[in-house]
């Protein structure tokens, strides 16, 4: 694994996040963003250049760019290097998950849906191993 992003505004989370990364995913280049443009800002940096994220963990909620934008804004960018995306939130609102669906309907990498609060990073967040629909 060269390299995970965590896209969240919840310094909780992100700790947390990144504790259970340490026994899963051996990464030197973790980064984190308080919201979707500062991870975006960074991925178009990356085009062409520095290795892009292979797993991003991003937040629904949060300022600037929610995570919904974030995802129209990558799946926009067509990037053909796969990369595993783990969509996490609080949210209990149905909405939220058809909007999941709506996103993994369309978006070329793979898609997962957690719920807040994460007590376990599996293999399959990794993109280890492929998740079934």
């Amino acid at each position: 694994m060269n390299s995970i992003f965590i896209v969240d505004d919840d310094p909780i989370t992100v700790f947390g996040i990144k504790k259970m990364l340490k026994p899963v995913a051996g990464c030197a280049d973790i980064q984190i963003f308080q919201n979707g443009k500062e991870a975006l800002n960074e991925i178009q940096e990356r085009v062409g250049g520095s290795l892009l994220p292979e797993v991003i963990f991003l937040d629904i909620n949060m300022p600037i760019l929610d995570g919904w934008g974030f995802l129209e804004e990558l799946i926009s960018m067509n990037i053909q290097q796969p990369i595993t995306i783990n969509v996490i939130t609080s949210s209990i609102d149905p909405l939220d998950l058809e909007k999941w669906y709506y996103y993994k309907a369309r978006c070329p990498h793979t898609l997962n849906f957690k719920n807040k609060p994460i007590f376990k990073i599996e293999l399959a967040d990794l993109g280890y191993i492929n998740v079934a629909s």
